[in-house]
């Protein structure tokens, strides 16, 4: 057979000697450039080419933002099944499937660290885990991550990638969206400086609650942002929306975000923009 070669006495497999290249590549399906994804990795997933932002987990966000010696909290929370809902599957099946996954109990970790010099409460949404839907367990840990800014007096950033509620749960996820806003309140009567980051997605109740409640709003490049998805809005309304609808760069434009920022540069913006808000 061809792919077999004698050396030495010694029967070789050719195909033992090729150096595998799966998955040493990435094409960016913005610009449609092949990638090494090592130069990827170092560019904090950032197309070098055109500048796309690749969807990132929760983990590698906060190890972009916050400094070496971070602590994660509240890991230890879980959903239960409060409605006994089945679909195709049983949520507690796709709960499973997404701990696995994912290495979380939920869509979310929180931590505790400093950014730059600054001590803050970071909470971080992990869209691998059923489109980083909120339920119950979602709302009340960023419920603790506010609590944690109030007694330490502490900003809380929030960076969000989500589909929205988690209609598994039902009214207990709906309830999150009004329980999560009491407490931003309670920050901003306070005078504690609250940044919401939002990312793409981020998107349904997530967007209707804290995403847009901060006392800065910004959002990643290109990131889709709003209540309903684009599609479900044409089929309502039965019109084409205009180029570019729901991006960040569309909100801007139309006053519902305070600014855009590159991924490379978010850190320092946040630690800048911090400490005039600490002043």
């Amino acid at each position: 057979m061809s792919w077999f070669k004698r050396e030495d006495n010694e029967i070789v497999n050719d195909s033992e000697r090729t150096v595998r290249t799966e998955g040493l590549w990435v094409r960016c399906p913005k610009c449609r450039e092949i990638i090494f994804k090592a130069d990827l990795e170092a560019n904090l997933h950032v197309c070098p080419k055109c500048g796309y932002h690749f969807r990132i987990g929760a983990r590698a966000r906060i190890d972009a933002l916050l400094e070496p010696g971070y602590e994660l909290v509240d890991l230890d929370l879980r959903s239960t099944d409060p409605l006994e809902f089945t679909d195709l599957r049983p949520y507690k099946t796709r709960l499973e499937e997404a701990r696995r996954k994912t290495g979380l109990n939920d869509a979310i970790i929180n931590a505790v660290g400093n950014l730059g010099p600054i001590p803050v409460v970071l909470s971080v949404m992990e869209y691998s885990f059923i489109g980083g839907s909120m339920g119950s367990v979602v709302g009340e840990t960023i419920a603790r991550a506010v609590d944690r800014s109030l007694e330490t007096r502490s900003p809380l950033i929030i960076i969000s990638a989500s589909g929205g509620a988690r209609m598994m749960e039902g009214i207990a996820s709906l309830m999150q969206l009004a329980k999560v806003s009491a407490g931003l309140a309670r920050m901003d009567d306070e005078r504690i400086p609250y940044i919401s980051v939002m990312t793409d997605p981020t998107t349904g109740g997530v967007t209707a609650s804290f995403a847009m409640l901060g006392d800065l709003n910004i959002a990643e490049p290109g990131a889709l942002i709003g209540f309903a998805g684009p599609r479900v809005i044409e089929q309502t309304i039965r019109q084409k929306l205009p180029e570019g609808f729901q991006r960040s760069e569309f909100l801007l434009e139309h006053g519902f975000l305070d600014a855009i920022v590159d991924r490379k540069e978010m850190k320092h913006y946040l630690i800048d923009t911090l400490g005039w808000m600490n002043q």
